[in-house]
């Protein structure tokens, strides 16, 4: 066998069902990675610092030499762990196994660890123009003209579990908020695990839409081209803001209700923190109201004060649409019940 060099498509549509080695430092992949990829380093940090020295003030042969010294006693130890991660079962041999290994530009790096692998057995495709080569494809999905359809409501209209009671009905459906770890309001990383980087929030999100081809209607949540810290990349956000927006309007009472019983028991001073996040433009006695009936132990009347604040920037921007008229088509209910709301949609788009 020997190991071959192809295109990102080809390494995409290999990884559905194999093996992926990431080969770059620690600190690479823990910045940004192809989704799914194990990270099994070359060189550390330290050490990847100390042959990139070394190639730049000495020569390309001094490097190498250096990379041999990290490189030799980890060999082992890097064959036994891709044989753990890509063993099936006790009685598939593990030369039937077909590994994938890219590093940053498809060098060096996926070079040394691709010819171990081959050698001991491995069948290995290493990743035409590396990682970088992965990034540019991601870049390109966002360019695409999507057939997305905008899932719009208030805050507090329930429209994330709206979204996937589109997708028990078999509409295809992306999560937003769920990739970015953030709900989208001032309140929206409270209880949720750290968002990632800008870099891997696109990955995610760019293997996401490849699922799907440029006809199928895919439904996503309207949002502001930020959630929490994550930007949805421009082009995806033009086509959103062109797309046909489904609102479903909800009563203001209705939607209090349901915010006090998703947020009403979150840490006090968590919520505090996150209502002086937007004091600017909140002004300054509505923020020491709500933050006072927070105190108080009387989280709906502060979220009164929010949700009327959220309420005027969401119809602002719902109607900063070129023709908006064309695009806002707007669905009644009366209650925040997502078995409802979801069969009351499901009717309004077939």
């Amino acid at each position: 066998m020997a190991v071959k060099r192809i295109n990102i498509n080809d390494f995409l549509e290999l990884a559905k069902t194999h093996l992926v080695i990431d080969v770059r430092s620690p600190s690479e992949y823990a910045y940004a990675h192809i989704p799914n990829a194990h990270s099994m380093p070359l060189f550390t940090d330290e050490e990847r610092k100390v042959v990139g020295t070394a190639y730049k003030q000495l020569s390309r042969e001094n490097a190498i030499k250096f990379g041999l010294d990290y490189f030799g006693p980890k060999m082992r130890k890097m064959v036994e762990e891709v044989e753990k991660l890509s063993k099936v079962s006790d009685n598939e041999p593990h030369t039937t196994k077909t590994i994938l290994v890219h590093c940053w530009r498809g060098g060096m790096r996926s070079g040394a660890i691709s010819w171990l692998l081959d050698l001991y057995g491995f069948q290995v495709f290493t990743l035409e123009g590396g990682y970088k080569a992965y990034r540019n494809w991601t870049l390109q999905q966002f360019e695409k003209p999507f057939n997305f359809k905008i899932i719009g409501g208030f805050t507090g209209s329930g429209k994330t579990p709206l979204l996937y009671g589109l997708k028990k009905n078999n509409q295809a459906i992306i999560d937003l908020e769920g990739l970015a770890n953030h709900k989208g309001s001032a309140l929206g990383g409270i209880g949720q695990n750290p968002q990632p980087s800008q870099e891997m929030f696109e990955n995610l999100l760019g293997m996401e839409l490849v699922r799907y081809d440029e006809t199928t209607p895919i439904y996503l949540e309207d949002e502001s081209q930020r959630i929490g810290n994550m930007q949805i990349p421009m082009a995806m956000w033009h086509n959103m803001r062109k797309s046909l927006v489904y609102f479903i309007d909800i009563p203001f009472e209705e939607r209090l209700d349901y915010l006090t019983k998703e947020y009403g028991n979150l840490v006090k001073q968590e919520l505090v923190t996150a209502i002086m996040r937007i004091q600017k433009r909140l002004g300054g006695l509505e923020t020491k109201n709500a933050i006072n009936f927070l105190l108080e132990n009387n989280p709906k009347e502060s979220f009164r004060i929010l949700l009327k604040y959220y309420d005027k920037w969401y119809e602002k921007g719902l109607y900063n649409r070129e023709n908006p008229e064309e695009l806002i088509k707007k669905i009644e209910s009366q209650v925040v019940d997502n078995e409802i709301n979801t069969d009351i949609l499901m009717s309004n788009i077939k």
